[in-house]
């Protein structure tokens, strides 16, 4: 049909109709799918398609197989959408009335429903009053009761097809009728039509008709009609808000315990026996308890806005703590995927679920873990927000107790399981902590745990969220000691690790770099362990840095880092002369072409890198303020620790002059007083070198060289102290270098600062140095002395 559609319509067709009429179960499955795609993809003309297709569809309608006749029927359906009303009302509404006659078979009549609800669509209202209407009152009154069950799930779009006031007169006193039908399966139907068509009844109808049946079907429920339990639990929450507007305080009320009644059904004992007073419960019951508790926890959400939130913890806490802790996954996986419609609904009330929140998180099963993951970012936004009283950013992680243990908890379970892809999904979803909580709990309890999921973890997919995960954390980390010391572990021990493995994932890592962080940031600490592995031994490391290489010559920009731009060119120009792996050595190829169609943006702005600039700067600015911040959250220690040292001397000082007598008080303030004046001028002299000092070690490594100090390894540093002598700034780097070595070989920290040895030694000598000048100056006073006597005996 998509190639010749003219000769498959005249040679191919009528094949298939011939061979239809013998074909077997598969085949005409087949050829009712067939059908259906050549009418979505508009092969032919819609007149044509029913000149050709349609008589076809309508004789396997009834075929005797249930499933053929249904694929043949769903084929139908949609084709009717598709055809003009001429049509229908020749090829399909003139049969379908003596196809709904009592005369037909069950399966024709079956159908002749399914159709009906279909064209009330399709005709104005008085053609479906005066066609439809007469044969759907027919159907309903069926001898069979599968008949009035189907014809009583399509009187929903029959009503919605001929409007309120043919519904209100025609449809409703059916249902009321069918409502009371003695075949369950009927009631059911009917019952839920009732729920659905709840907005269509005006508030007469609701008061008077639909609330006295919904009553009887409540009270039969758990006496003689049990079949409609399930059903009645799924749309209990729909009813009681579609009725709230006529219910008195007492239905209000007597409602709300029916739904409580439901949420602990089967679990409640009550001097040994149950609700229904059953010891022992049959296979069958348990199963159906379990879906109405589940049904009462879809429905929560919906019951909160029916007693009002503010009545939530006085109303609905004790049954939201039942559905949190029932004994099923079922249930309470279904409330793990409503906590965030909770959640939403308390908004300044959340607080009152913290602890179920934690419950779920250390629920035992994977499932209810992976449901509830599944919106944690905006439960924590909205716990830590909402929080009553502890909700401030200082306070934040007190709002919610043993979070933390909690998260690491359902991380180790999700670890140690099978289901990588829930892990992977919580490691992803753990990117929101720096929201939540603070910069120390996450690096001390969750960074470096990150870092341990890259080396040992065994899944990719795994290992990936992790990764980016840890750059998330490390964005957002406000300590400079911090964030170095797990740039310097990234590098050795992903970077140059020994598994190819882990140098594979360091790559990884450096995509995410890039793409959270600032270009100067990522140029600054990783574009020189990322070019290290052009040197690589494995031929798969080379291989994907070859394809990193373009986004990381993304990074530079000139002229500020036309050094890098040469250590680059360089890396490329020895894997092109070096390579001997054929399969790299044809990506090398591939890429130096396109870095050689690539444009590097320079440190001003460009129109055609603007927003990618913007971009970057605004990135830049937040790693800045970072910094700022960092440093001003010291200076504000330093000057608290400052005045407590004041306060104390202060009360010291009041405590002895209490317990001394005035004759000695006098004495104390004359010592005092001049000892004060002798510590005033110490102080001012230790001031005086502290500010010499400082200055001095500003001096020796000046900001905009302070990348040296944190080069993970002897190699990093010296190609940044190579790049550094390239631009002319030789008379700095043997101090840099001195002080690199020296702390390379000492502890492993990441201080930005020479270490104390060499700033005591410089004072020492810088102290020398004034003692010998002080000297030469008193010598040559004597010896000017002497002189003047000689000429003055």
């Amino acid at each position: 049909m998509r190639q010749n559609p003219a000769e498959t319509l005249r040679r191919v067709l009528p094949k298939i109709r011939e061979v239809l009429h013998v074909a077997g179960v598969e085949m005409q499955l087949t050829a009712a799918v067939s059908f259906l795609t050549v009418l979505q993809d508009e092969s032919v003309s819609i007149h044509t398609y029913s000149h050709s297709f349609l008589h076809i569809i309508l004789q396997n309608l009834e075929h005797r197989d249930a499933g053929v006749s249904n694929a043949w029927l769903e084929t139908l359906l949609a084709v009717i959408e598709a055809l003009p009303k001429e049509t229908i009302r020749h090829e399909i509404l003139n049969p379908l009335v003596s196809k709904a006659q009592i005369s037909q078979s069950l399966q024709s009549r079956l159908v002749s429903c399914k159709i009906m609800g279909k064209l009330a669509y399709k005709f104005e209202a008085h053609i479906v009053k005066r066609e439809i209407l007469p044969l759907v009152k027919s159907l309903c009154q069926d001898v069979e009761y599968e008949v009035r069950t189907c014809m009583c799930r399509q009187l929903e779009h029959i009503a919605q097809g001929i409007g309120t006031e043919l519904t209100k007169t025609v449809v409703l006193p059916e249902l009321v009728e069918l409502a009371r039908d003695e075949g369950s399966s009927v009631r059911l139907a009917a019952f839920e039509t009732i729920v659905n068509l709840l907005d269509m009844f005006d508030a007469d109808d609701r008061s008077q008709t639909v609330l006295p049946l919904v009553k009887s079907f409540c009270e039969k429920s758990f006496k003689a009609d049990e079949s409609i339990l399930v059903s009645l639990s799924f749309h209990l929450g729909k009813l009681c808000n579609g009725l709230y507007g006529i219910f008195t305080p007492e239905q209000h009320l007597r409602f709300l315990e029916f739904y409580k009644k439901l949420s602990t059904l089967g679990l409640q004992q009550e001097n040994g026996h149950n609700d229904n007073q059953l010891q022992l419960q049959t296979l069958e019951q348990e199963k159906k308890y379990i879906s109405v508790r589940k049904n009462c926890a879809y429905n929560f959400p919906a019951m909160i806005v029916f007693v009002d939130p503010k009545n939530f913890h006085l109303e609905l806490y004790s049954i939201f703590f039942c559905l949190c802790h029932d004994p099923e996954v079922p249930v309470r996986y279904t409330m793990a995927i409503s906590f965030y419609e909770v959640a939403k609904l308390l908004n300044s009330g959340v607080y009152t679920i913290h602890k179920e929140l934690v419950t779920l998180l250390q629920d035992e099963s994977l499932e209810v873990l992976d449901a509830l993951v599944g919106h944690l970012p905006e439960i924590l936004e909205l716990m830590t927000t909402n929080g009553g009283e502890n909700s401030g950013s200082e306070s934040k992680l007190l709002s919610i107790p043993d979070l933390i243990p909690a998260l690491t908890t359902a991380e180790q379970r999700a670890a140690t399981s099978l289901k990588w892809r829930t892990h992977e999904k919580l490691l992803q979803k753990y990117a929101c902590l720096p929201h939540i909580i603070s910069s120390d709990q996450i690096y001390y309890r969750f960074l470096h745990r990150m870092l341990t999921i890259i080396l040992t973890n065994n899944v990719l997919p795994v290992q990936k969220a992790a990764a980016r995960t840890l750059c998330v954390y490390l964005r957002y980390n406000r300590k400079q000691e911090q964030r170095h010391e797990v740039i310097q572990k990234l590098i050795e021990q992903l970077g140059q690790g020994k598994s190819y493995w882990n140098r594979l994932r360091f790559l990884d890592t450096c995509e995410f770099i890039m793409e959270l962080f600032s270009k100067s940031f990522f140029c600054k600490y990783f574009f020189l362990p990322v070019l290290e592995l052009t040197h690589d031994p494995v031929a798969n490391v080379r291989m994907k840095l070859c394809y990193l290489l373009p986004k990381v010559k993304s990074t530079l920009k000139i002229p500020s880092d036309k050094h890098l731009l040469q250590q680059l060119e360089l890396c490329i120009r020895k894997l092109l002369c070096q390579e001997k792996d054929k399969d790299v050595l044809t990506i090398v190829k591939r890429t130096v072409l396109e870095l050689d169609r690539m444009d590097i943006s320079l440190d001003a702005f460009q129109k055609r890198f603007y927003e990618n600039d913007l971009l970057d700067q605004e990135k830049e600015r937040q790693e800045h303020l970072l910094l700022e911040m960092e440093q001003l959250e010291k200076e504000k220690q330093q000057s608290e620790g400052r005045s407590t040292n004041v306060n104390d001397k202060i009360f010291e000082k009041k405590r002895r002059d209490n317990k001394t007598s005035s004759v000695l008080a006098k004495s104390m303030t004359l010592s005092v007083s001049g000892s004060s004046s002798g510590t005033s001028a110490g102080k001012e002299d230790k001031k005086s070198k502290l500010v010499r000092s400082q200055s001095f070690s500003t001096q020796a490594l000046h900001p905009k060289y302070s990348n040296i100090d944190k080069c993970p390894n002897k190699s990093t540093a010296t190609g940044y102290t190579s790049s550094i002598s390239g631009m002319g700034k030789s008379c700095m780097l043997s101090f840099t270098d001195d002080t690199f070595r020296t702390r390379s070989t000492g502890n492993s920290g990441n201080a930005t600062f020479p270490s104390s040895s060499s700033l005591t030694t410089s004072r020492n000598s810088f102290n020398s140095a004034d003692q010998k000048n002080n000297g030469n100056k008193e010598s040559q006073s004597r010896k000017m002395s002497i002189k003047n006597r000689k000429s003055n005996p």
